[in-house]
């Protein structure tokens, strides 16, 4: 990248999706993304664009520069039709084929992430953009497996699975009430680069998964 991108470039990077850099725009606006290296076209159909990690730091430095407001908790479905996975407690949502193609092409997306970015072009581990957005990063795995996210309601009631935050370091807490289906997270996890193990709530004796990204 030679100088800076141009103000309708920019508006292109800003808009990128969250989770996986994806980008829309015109031809001529993704081809000049391309040439100046903050993007590339995926080899593999729809051949969608993403941002590259140039294109990703980019993005995180205006919105850093911008924030002047806490962040706020983001819908199973935005308005503006930005991605983002379930981490379960949303309102329903569409689960049908239009959503199935998302989460692919978003997991798609991650991996290609994950190939550009880690050391030797690893797609079995977690990159650094898994490891600051954690929740996002798990749920999407999961949802990306086939399994279901818990509905409304409060934490602990109901099927499905759930990722919320923790006080540990680079750890989400997966909950989920049926034993087989949190078995199934913890080995979908595991498959996806996650190290995870199995704990008991000392309150309600619930279990639940403790999981952080893997490094080597």
């Amino acid at each position: 990248m030679t100088r800076p991108p141009t103000a309708a470039q920019r508006r292109v990077i800003d808009a990128a999706d969250p989770v996986t850099g994806r980008l829309r725009g015109t031809e001529s606006q993704l081809a000049a993304l391309v040439r100046h290296g903050l993007a590339f076209r995926h080899p593999r159909p729809p051949h969608g664009h993403f941002l590259t990690p140039a294109g990703h730091r980019i993005r995180e430095e205006a919105a850093t520069a911008g924030a002047s407001a806490p962040e706020a908790s983001v819908p199973a479905s935005e308005p503006s039709g930005v991605f983002s996975a379930r981490i379960g407690g949303e309102e329903a949502a569409d689960t049908g084929p239009a959503r199935v193609r998302e989460v692919r092409s978003a997991w798609q997306g991650l991996l290609e992430l994950r190939r550009m970015t880690n050391t030797g072009g690893a797609m079995d581990r977690p990159c650094a953009w898994e490891r600051t957005h954690l929740v996002q990063a798990a749920a999407l795995a999961l949802e990306a497996a086939g399994l279901r996210p818990a509905g409304t309601g409060t934490d602990g009631g109901g099927g499905g699975y759930r990722v919320r935050a923790t006080p540990q370091p680079e750890a989400v807490a997966v909950r989920e009430p049926d034993a087989a289906a949190l078995r199934e997270c913890a080995v979908t996890l595991e498959k996806a680069g996650w190290q995870v193990s199995e704990h008991t709530e000392p309150r309600t004796g619930s279990r639940y998964l403790l999981a952080s990204p893997r490094r080597s």
